[in-house]
């Protein structure tokens, strides 16, 4: 007997969105349904471009935090991600703002320090996803948005 084998291709990304009706969902449970269906595809067009996802949701245990950490060939990318419903406010990533690159910068130091390999590459991203009902979500990753105050690392 001869064996099929079959690759299973994820098409999320190429579906079209379907939000759940914002009348029948708790305003925060709505808000947080949004924002990790924004991550993951965030995530899954990190692997459509050869990244790899290496941990989602870094919370530094002296403050910070990074949406998605990654590598994109030789570079550590630490991500923001900012998932929007509508663009009637501009981009998604025009909500990033210093205090959240602060919180950023300062979740990218801890995971850093604990690499303990100061001469790593890294960047910031901010990855933007617009989910509008009807067509397939846009998920843009935007590549070294913003660096730390100074060379090197800053707190």
């Amino acid at each position: 007997m001869r064996t099929a084998w079959f690759r299973w291709v994820d098409r999320e990304l190429d579906r079209a969105t379907v939000l759940p009706a914002r009348e029948v969902t708790e305003t925060g449970e709505w808000n947080r349904l949004v924002g990790e269906t924004g991550e993951r595809l965030a995530g899954k067009q990190i692997h459509r471009g050869g990244g790899k996802v290496l941990f989602r949701n870094f919370r530094a245990p002296k403050g910070g935090e990074v949406d998605i950490v990654y590598r994109d060939g030789e570079t550590l990318v630490f991500a923001e991600v900012k998932t929007r419903t509508s663009d009637q406010f501009g981009r998604p990533g025009d909500a990033v703002n210093r205090e959240k690159e602060r919180l950023i910068i300062r979740g990218a130091n801890a995971w850093l320090r604990e690499l303990n390999a100061p001469s790593v590459l890294f960047r910031f991203d901010v990855i933007e996803v617009l989910l509008l009902d009807g067509i397939p979500p846009d998920v843009q990753i935007n590549e070294d948005v913003f660096t730390t105050p100074q060379r090197g690392l800053g707190e």
